[in-house]
C-alpha cells in the first residue's frame, strides 16, 4: 500500500463512535480539521482514521507531522518531504508541490497546524485548488479558517464511562514499571481519578504513570486538596486547559529537582533526541553526564518522556509547559546556544568523516537530525551568522545528495547574506550553494556562485599561506578543489565534458597526491572519470573507474563508488555488454538506497533500464523505467542527468517497445509508475519480477 503513516508505541482505546463520524465526514469534505483542548487525543484519532481510510486512496495516506517548526518557512517543504516528495527545482515551492499533486488521490494528514494556523489555511487552499483529489485532514487546536473547512471538535472521553476506565487501565498496565498495580483493579478510586481529570486522555496518562510508581490510593489523595490549587492557579485558562495544565503541573511537583531541571532543558529539542545529545545539550551545573540518564529514564517512567528504541521525545503540551519554566530559571538563551554548538559540533565531525568507513552513518545522523540542524541554524542565523555560515557549509552537501536541496539552499544564501566571514568558511558554503544550483538546474546562478566560490578559494589559499609564499600560491588547498569539483560539475550538467576535464585536470595535475587524500580530491576524480566518458575515451574512464572504485570499497565509502557504478554501467551499455551494466546499476542502486539519494535511485533505475532493453527484456526494462519515472516525478523534474543520457534512454525505450509491443509495454510501465516506489526498487534490486 502506498503512503507512510507512523507507528505508535502504545495502544488505542475507545473512541469507537468518534472514529465513525471522521472517518463519514472526510467521505464527503475534502478539508477537516480535528480541533480540541491539548492532550485530547486529536493525533490518535487522526493517525487512527488514517489507517482505516488508507486504502480508499489510490496514492496512499501520508503523514506531515508540524510540531518541529518554528516558524512556516519550512512548511511547505516538510509537507513535500512527508510525501516523498525532494525538491530539485528553482520554483517556487508551493507551485511545484500543488502540480505533483495535481493528477493524485490521496489523503494528507498535518498534524499540529495551531501555530501556523493562518500558514496551513493558505497551503492548503492552494494544495485543494491545485489537487481535485487531494483530501486534507488537519489537528489544531482551533478551527484554520476557509470556505471548504468542517470542523470536527474531537471531546475528552465521558470521565464515567467505560473508555476512560479503560485507558486508566490500560496505560497503568504496560510501562516500564509496574510494582503496585493491584491484581484487581480498583473501580472506586479510578473512577474518582477519571472523574477529577475530566477525561482527559494526557492527563489520565500522567495519572497512570503515576500509580505504576505509588500505587492508586495514593494517586487519588493527591488529586485531593494539592490539585485544586493547581486548578486554582490556572483559573486565567479555560475550565479543560486548567485541567490539563493542573495534570502537568502535578506531575512537575513530583519530579525530583534534577528531573524538574532536565525536563525544562529539554524543550530545546523540536523533535526526537538521544541520551549522547541530552547530556551534551542538557548538562551544566547539577545535572552531570553522571545522573543526567538516571534523570531522564525517571521522566520516561512519568509518561513525560517517550521512548522508542534509543530515541526520546516530549509531547507538545509537555514541551510547553517545560519551556515555560525554561524561560522562568532564565536558562532559555543558554541552552539555545548549547542546542546550537552541538548542531555545528555534530555537522563539522560528519564532514570530517565523509570519506571513510563511517560515511553511511553520518548520511543516516545528519537525516534524523534534520529538526535539531534547522532549529540550530535558524538560532544562529539570529545570533551568530559566521557560525550559521559554517554549520549550513558543513551540512550543505549532506543536504543536496539527499534531495534537501531547497532547504540547502535557502540556509546557504542567508547565511552568505548576514555573515561577514571570508575564507575557507566562505568558500565551503558558496561550493555547496553551487552544488544545490547546479543540481536543481538553476544554471545561471550556479556559474555566478561557482566563479565566487573560486575567487573565494584563492583567497583562502592566500590567508592560510606564510607570507613569503603567498605571491607564487596557486591556492592548491582543499577549498580548491571544491571550487573545481563545482565547475567541473556544472561544465559536466551543461554538456561540457572537455570544459570539466580541463578544470579538474588543472588542480589535479598541480597539486599530486593519492585519492584519499581528501574527500575533495576523490570528487574532483569522480567528475574526471565522467569527462573522459562523455569525451568518448572509454577505455580511460572504466580504468580510472574500477581503479577508484576498488579504492572506495577497501574504505566502506558508498557516495563515490556508486556514481562509479553508474559510469561503469554507461560504458558497459555504450561498449554492448548489457549483462555487466545491469551488475553495476543495481550496485549503484543499493548504494544510493542507503544513502537515501531518491536522484541517484532515478538515475540508476534509467540505466538498469535500458541495459535491460539492450539484453532483450522488454517486459524487465518497462518495469524499471516506469519505477524510474515514479522516482524522477518524487524529485520534482522530470529526468536529467548528462546532456548524452536523454538520446540513450529514448532509444532503449524504443528497443522495449518494438521488443514486446508499446501497449505491453505501457501496461507494464504504468503499473510500476503507479506501484510503490519502493517495492519497484527493490524488484530491480533482485533482477525484477514478472509476477508483481
Amino acid at each position: 500500500m502506498r503512503g507512510h503513516l507512523p507507528d505508535e508505541n502504545t495502544g488505542f482505546v475507545g473512541r469507537g463512535r468518534e472514529l465513525d463520524r471522521l472517518a463519514a465526514a472526510l467521505t464527503d469534505h475534502r478539508l477537516v480539521t480535528v480541533t480540541g483542548v491539548g492532550g485530547v487525543g486529536k493525533t490518535r484519532l487522526a493517525l487512527h482514521t488514517a489507517k482505516r481510510l488508507a486504502a480508499a486512496f489510490p496514492d496512499g495516506a501520508w503523514w506531515a507531522d508540524l510540531t518541529p517548526l518554528q516558524g512556516d518557512r519550512l512548511l511547505v517543504a516538510s509537507v513535500a518531504d512527508a510525501v516523498d516528495l525532494t525538491f530539485h527545482t528553482p520554483g517556487m515551492p508551493t507551485t511545484v508541490l500543488g502540480e505533483w499533486l495535481a493528477e493524485k488521490r490521496l489523503l494528507l494528514v498535518l498534524d499540529s497546524c495551531d501555530h501556523l494556523a493562518g500558514s496551513c489555511a493558505r497551503l492548503i487552499a492552494d494544495l485543494l485548488a491545485a489537487a481535485p483529489g487531494l483530501t486534507v485532514l488537519a489537528t489544531s487546536r482551533r478551527p484554520l479558517g476557509g470556505p471548504e473547512e468542517r470542523v470536527f471538535t474531537l471531546e475528552p472521553l465521558p470521565p464515567a464511562g467505560r473508555d476512560a476506565m479503560d485507558l486508566l487501565r490500560q496505560r497503568t498496565d504496560t510501562g516500564p514499571r509496574r510494582p503496585r498495580v493491584p491484581a484487581q483493579w480498583q473501580a472506586g478510586p479510578a473512577t474518582e481519578i477519571c472523574a477529577r481529570l475530566e477525561g482527559i486522555p494526557l492527563a489520565l496518562e500522567l495519572a497512570a504513570a503515576q500509580i505504576r510508581l505509588q500505587g492508586i490510593e495514593a494517586v487519588r489523595a493527591q488529586l485531593g486538596s494539592r490539585f485544586e490549587l493547581l486548578v486554582h492557579h490556572e483559573r486565567v485558562w479555560p475550565q479543560r486547559h486548567q485541567t490539563l495544565r493542573a495534570a502537568i503541573g502535578w506531575s512537575h511537583e513530583l519530579c525530583e529537582p534534577l528531573e524538574r531541571l532536565l525536563w525544562a532543558r529539554l524543550t530545546v529539542f523540536r523533535g526526537p533526541f538521544d541520551l549522547a545529545s541530552a547530556v551534551f545539550v542538557c548538562g551544566g551545573g547539577p545535572l552531570t553526564p553522571a545522573n543526567l540518564p538516571a534523570a531522564l529514564e525517571a521522566l520516561v517512567r512519568m509518561s513525560v518522556v517517550h521512548k522508542q528504541g534509543d530515541r526520546y521525545r516530549l509531547l507538545d503540551t509537555i514541551r510547553e509547559f517545560g519551556a515555560g519554566w525554561l524561560a522562568k530559571l532564565g536558562e532559555t538563551e543558554a541552552v539555545a546556544d548549547r542546542h546550537a554548538a552541538f548542531c555545528l559540533d555534530l555537522a563539522r565531525r560528519a564532514d570530517a568523516a565523509w570519506l571513510g568507513p563511517d560515511q553511511l552513518h553520518w548520511y543516516t545522523t545528519i537525516d534524523e537530525r534534520h529538526t535539531d540542524l534547522c532549529t540550530a541554524l535558524d538560532r544562529l542565523l539570529r545570533t551568530d551568522p559566521d557560525s550559521a555560515l559554517a554549520l549550513a557549509g558543513a551540512v550543505g552537501f549532506f543536504w543536496s545528495c539527499c534531495g534537501r536541496l531547497r532547504e540547502a539552499r535557502d540556509y546557504l544564501e542567508q547565511a552568505l547574506v548576514l555573515s561577514e566571514a571570508r575564507g575557507a568558511e566562505r568558500a565551503r558554503a558558496l561550493w555547496a550553494l553551487g552544488v544545490s544550483l547546479t543540481l536543481q538546474g538553476d544554471f545561471a546562478p550556479a556559474r555566478e556562485v561557482s566563479e565566487r566560490c573560486a575567487r573565494e578559494a584563492r583567497h583562502a589559499a592566500y590567508l592560510t599561506e606564510p607570507p613569503e609564499r603567498r605571491a607564487d600560491t596557486v591556492g592548491l588547498g582543499a577549498r580548491t578543489l571544491d571550487a573545481a569539483y563545482l565547475a567541473g560539475l556544472l561544465a559536466l550538467m551543461t554538456g561540457r565534458p572537455m570544459a570539466a576535464l580541463v578544470v579538474v585536470g588543472h588542480v589535479l595535475d598541480a597539486a599530486p597526491g593519492g585519492p584519499t587524500d581528501s574527500a575533495e580530491r576523490l570528487r574532483c576524480l569522480l567528475v574526471r572519470v565522467f569527462a573522459l566518458t562523455g569525451l568518448g575515451r572509454r577505455d580511460e574512464a572504466r580504468a580510472e573507474a574500477l581503479a577508484l572504485r576498488e579504492v572506495c570499497a577497501e574504505l566502506g565509502e558508498h557516495w563515490t563508488r556508486a556514481y562509479l557504478d553508474f559510469q561503469l554501467a554507461l560504458i558497459g551499455l555504450l561498449e554492448g555488454e548489457p549483462d555487466s551494466a545491469a551488475d553495476h546499476a543495481r550496485a549503484m542502486l543499493e548504494g544510493k538506497r542507503k544513502l537515501g539519494d531518491a536522484f541517484g535511485v532515478a538515475l540508476g533505475l534509467d540505466i538498469l533500464a535500458a541495459a535491460y532493453a539492450a539484453s532483450g527484456d522488454g517486459e524487465l526494462a518497462a518495469d524499471v523505467s516506469g519505477t524510474g519515472e515514479a522516482y524522477w516525478r518524487s524529485t520534482g523534474h522530470p529526468q536529467r542527468g548528462m546532456p548524452e543520457l536523454h538520446a540513450l534512454r529514448r532509444k532503449y525505450e524504443h528497443a522495449a517497445r518494438e521488443t514486446i509491443g508499446s501497449p505491453t509495454y505501457e501496461e507494464i510501465f504504468l503499473r510500476a509508475l503507479s506501484g510503490q516506489p519502493q517495492d519497484g526498487l527493490a524488484r530491480a534490486l533482485r533482477g525484477g519480477s514478472r509476477h508483481h
